[in-house]
């Protein structure tokens, strides 16, 4: 009999790339999981690309909220009850502790795990699991994942971080370009176009070409400005999840802002540069087998020299 085990985590980008690790410390300890993970229907990707992940569950939260008592909504709502509810498990457990996720976790039929009252950002969310556990807010992200993960099944997780995506990285050649994130969900955390440009000449001079990720119209527009004139450089297309993890596998090198892109970047193993503005690198820092470096701090942005003193290093270890 394998031991089921339904994993809540629905979003965002950047937080279910620092949950992957932990997915692998359960399945390298409980070689019998089968591992079923709820998620926000825009990231459905993500749990696919670990080998560990049974079933994934979908959400849709952000649509719902929109037109939450609408037919077609309480209807999505009564299937997502119907689906987590076939199966009985052994353990149920609720990574984020959040109001919009714990009433999933409680449809669920299984034992519910998640923080305690002074662990979690929502602490009413913690009244509701049946056993909590407490892991202290000031650490890393990836640091917390992995401890709640070992306390909930009673283990103690070893050694550096396994994202499990050594089937993405293993399928690409690695070619001679920088992929750059130079957007993020706020405009308070862009960097300045002067600062990109230095990087940019300094990149291109030691033969790389640039590509640019972009999602929306306006970014993509603001990317093309920032490349507006250089030759062996391009703003990629809108692409799926894992179309953008196979771009970012190939890239030599890659610099972007504080964003769920650029943390997946130091997933998949790639030198990567993180320049932090409005958030700081303390709780959410880059972690990777390879070189990374998160530079800047809240309200205080890096200088062009500090990421270009970056980037060097990068390359002379790539």
């Amino acid at each position: 009999m394998s031991t089921k085990i339904l994993i809540v985590r629905t979003s965002s980008l950047g937080d279910l790339v620092h949950m992957l690790p932990a997915i692998s410390d359960i399945a390298a300890q409980i070689p019998d999981a089968q591992i079923d993970w709820v998620v926000e229907e825009s990231f459905a990707q993500i749990p696919l690309w670990h080998p560990a992940v049974n079933n994934v569950i979908t959400v849709a939260h952000r649509r719902w909220r929109k037109n939450w008592w609408s037919a077609q909504s309480r209807a999505e709502r009564a299937a997502l009850k119907k689906r987590i509810q076939e199966t009985q498990y052994d353990l149920v457990l609720d990574m984020q502790a959040l109001l919009k996720t714990v009433w999933i976790t409680r449809m669920a039929r299984g034992v519910k795990h998640g923080l305690d009252w002074k662990s979690a950002r929502e602490p009413l969310a913690s009244l509701l699991f049946d056993v909590k556990h407490r892991v202290e807010f000031w650490q890393p992200a990836i640091t917390r994942q992995r401890l709640l993960a070992s306390l909930a099944f009673n283990y103690q997780y070893t050694g550096s971080p396994d994202y499990g995506l050594q089937a993405i990285s293993n399928s690409v050649q690695v070619e001679p370009v920088a992929m750059i994130m130079p957007s993020a969900s706020r405009d308070d955390k862009l960097w300045p176009v002067a600062s990109w440009h230095k990087v940019f000449d300094y990149v291109q001079s030691q033969g790389l070409g640039l590509r640019l990720l972009a999602g929306s119209p306006a970014e993509t527009q603001r990317a093309e400005q920032l490349i507006a004139g250089r030759t062996n450089a391009e703003v990629l297309p809108r692409m799926g999840l894992t179309e953008v993890a196979h771009e970012l596998a190939k890239a030599t090198v890659m610099i972007g802002l504080d964003s769920g892109l650029t943390h997946l970047s130091a997933a998949l193993e790639r030198p990567t540069i993180g320049i932090y503005k409005a958030s700081t690198p303390v709780r959410t820092p880059l972690v990777s087998s390879a070189y990374v470096a998160s530079l800047g701090e809240r309200g205080i942005e890096p200088t062009a020299d500090m990421v270009l003193s970056a980037v060097q290093q990068a390359l002379n270890q790539s």
